[in-house]
């Protein structure tokens, strides 16, 4: 489907660029942070508060702008806590020396996500968050804004992730229904209309239909992996008759009705707003990686976790309504890893869960 070297690079395209100096890094870059289809960004030593998020703007850098905006600077040997409700940037470890036929773009993390950990990706002469121009040369820092949890991180944790494109990367609506009608990109009729849509389920047998985060918690270690109590950090959420009411500025977790389908030729991103159908985001960590819902790579109905803010007004969301789209792109080459067969992935074959730092409910 895409003309060849054209599309998202593949993780042995990334392993490449690592060695011809394309990705450069302050320490070496190791196996674990290449996925599939991108890269896991890691912080720095330092992190800086700041009053207010920002964009560099044309001819400025990112450190020029932290002299307008710097509260503090906070050492991360050894820990620190980011208090839910700031706003801090960190100089990442790696940093791009890209080609003039490569431009990239990055995302949080699936579990940085599922946390309400809002973290954003900028770069030197930036004027858009998370996009990253071909041909850019220079330093990647995170912006990290923590919604609902203040966490402990320390130097070389991965919140983000970045993604390489060449050339033309989208699916067309008539090239995605071609590929669902040969292998299914979702159990059931696609909707497709500028994507591949998708809705929530609020219709599970038990009623239990998402987990609400609670205003307040305790601090929450990212290191620390299947440790805390969910009922500590989580109120469930019910449905009533196939419906829940959003209350704005709440963040919910939530699942949706379609069992997804990346094939291994493919990558997807999460559209963060559908607007027409509602005031309120379902996405911050929306890479979703080739492999994802593959029977050969062990996740056979895996669905995609919602991560809900509603924003303005209360918000009745109804079990099948439509809240999103996943945007669907050509890969370069089938990478030489698939998302859950040679990897220890954390959201395999999932339903409804929370960030791989809870324990199972």
């Amino acid at each position: 489907m895409s003309e060849t070297g054209q599309g998202v690079l593949p993780s042995q395209a990334i392993k490449a660029m690592v060695a011809a100096g394309q990705i450069t890094a302050t320490e070496p870059i190791f196996k674990g942070q290449v996925q599939p289809a991108s890269l896991d960004l890691r912080l720095g030593t330092k992190a800086y508060r700041v009053r207010a998020s920002f964009l560099t703007g044309n001819d400025k850098t990112v450190q020029s702008r932290l002299q307008e905006f710097q509260m503090h600077e906070i050492d991360l040997a050894g820990g620190a806590v980011l208090e839910k409700g700031c706003v801090y940037v960190v100089p990442l470890m790696e940093g791009l020396k890209l080609p003039k036929d490569i431009n990239a773009v990055a995302n949080a993390k699936s579990s940085t996500g599922r946390l309400d950990l809002f973290t954003r990706c900028i770069t030197d002469n930036g004027i858009e968050f998370d996009r990253i121009e071909a041909g850019y040369k220079g330093p990647l820092y995170a912006e990290i804004s923590p919604r609902s949890f203040s966490v402990l991180v320390r130097p070389g944790m991965r919140l983000n992730q970045i993604r390489f494109r060449r050339g033309k990367t989208e699916l067309t609506d008539e090239w995605l229904q071609v590929l669902h009608d040969d292998i299914g990109l979702v159990d059931g009729d696609a909707q497709i209309d500028q994507g591949l849509g998708f809705s929530v389920d609020l219709a599970m047998p038990d009623s239990l239909v998402g987990y609400r985060a609670k205003p307040h918690t305790g601090l929450i270690d990212l290191d620390l992996i299947n440790h805390y109590t969910p009922a500590k950090y989580w109120e469930p959420v019910f449905a009533e008759s196939g419906r829940i009411i959003l209350d704005p500025g709440a963040f919910y977790i939530l699942v949706s009705r379609e069992a997804v389908h990346i094939p291994p030729n493919c990558a997807a991103e999460m559209a963060p707003y559908l607007a027409m159908v509602g005031e309120f985001r379902v996405h911050y960590a929306g890479f979703f990686d080739p492999g994802f819902g593959n029977a050969n790579a062990g996740g056979k109905g895996s669905r995609g976790v919602l991560e809900v803010r509603c924003h303005e007004a209360p918000f009745a969301l109804e079990h099948g309504q439509s809240v999103g789209r996943l945007i669907y792109e050509y890969m370069a080459e089938v990478p030489d890893i698939l998302y859950g067969a040679d990897l220890k992935s954390n959201y395999q074959g999932q339903g409804l869960k929370l960030s791989k730092h809870f324990k199972a409910t």
